[in-house]
């Protein structure tokens, strides 16, 4: 039997890393900003033990205006961030990433989708913006 979710959970990975190399290339334009779920307790995250201890689980970051040092790697990515004026290093592995999407693009894939798809489903579910694993924004835009 072919193990679909895993094949589709690799491929939608690989758009992941394609977005973040190109973030690394080209830079944000216009309105495009990244926000990133990931599991904060993943073995091979690893991050400031302050912002682990604020995150012990769940956490999302935006790649927006002020990100530093974008490196992707075959297994993770780290970037540099600044919270609070307190600029900190985070190396995130692909497999703890949860979700990413780009609101201003109306796009977003859910890679962990059996983790998190109670509360996602419960926050979400009543606006119908959940179509398979492809988040539509369209219900959150500002007129």
């Amino acid at each position: 039997m072919l193990d679909y979710d895993n094949i589709l959970n690799k491929n939608m990975l690989n758009v992941f890393k394609e977005i973040l190399r190109s973030i690394k290339d080209n830079g944000l334009k216009g309105n495009n900003h990244l926000y990133i779920t990931f599991l904060t307790n993943n073995k091979n995250v690893q991050l400031p033990k302050w912002i682990k201890q604020k995150f012990p689980e769940e956490m999302t970051i935006v790649i927006q205006y002020e990100y530093y040092n974008l490196e992707i790697n075959k297994d993770n990515f780290s970037i540099t961030l600044s919270f609070n004026d307190i600029k900190a290093k985070l190396k995130i592995s692909y497999e703890s990433i949860v979700s990413f999407a780009d609101p201003s693009a109306n796009f977003g894939l859910i890679l962990q989708k059996n983790k998190i798809q109670k509360k996602f489903r419960k926050n979400l579910e009543s606006k119908k913006s959940i179509k398979n694993n492809v988040i539509d924004f369209s219900s959150y835009k500002k007129d």
